[in-house]
């Protein structure tokens, strides 16, 4: 059984942020999935481009809060970045989530993931961003066994 834990990492600029991100893509794979939590405005979008950067995405990453998924490619590896916030329901964007989930050449990054939390997997690593001033932010990451080696070793005590 696989126990979960609880990381805070305490980001003090948007940049810090990215870097946060940035290292954590360097121990990324392919098959995971990645659950990102935020108020609007927390930071959410700057983790992925944090994440994108990290794993050679050349192009500009935005929001897909609009177009509801964004495909970025990287040096090896593909982000596929969803944000469910304007959405009632799955639809058609179900089989689709599915079918991704299975790549485990790419990774997967939700935003306003509540509607799809049922199809996630058990190890699927959730980042809430806590706004805790303008610039500030405390990233609270719930791991377990299987995926804490995404957690970056200067960022873990033990």
């Amino acid at each position: 059984m696989s126990t979960e834990q609880t990381l805070v990492i305490k980001s003090t600029s948007l940049d810090n942020t990215l870097e946060i991100a940035n290292n954590l893509a360097k121990n990324l794979k392919g098959g995971e999935v990645i659950e990102l939590v935020s108020d609007l405005g927390g930071g959410k979008t700057s983790f992925v481009k944090g994440l994108a950067n990290g794993i050679g995405v050349k192009e500009k990453v935005h929001s897909p809060s609009f177009t509801i998924s964004g495909e970025h490619q990287g040096d090896t590896l593909k982000i596929y970045h969803f944000d469910f916030y304007r959405l009632k329901e799955l639809g058609i964007m179900a089989q689709e989530l599915e079918e991704i989930l299975e790549d485990k050449s790419s990774v997967v990054v939700i935003e306003w993931a509540d509607i799809v939390e049922d199809i996630l997997p058990a190890d699927t690593l959730i980042i809430h961003i806590k706004v805790t001033s303008e610039n500030r932010r405390n990233l609270e990451i719930h791991y377990n066994d299987k995926n804490k080696y995404l957690i970056p070793r200067q960022y873990l005590t033990s």
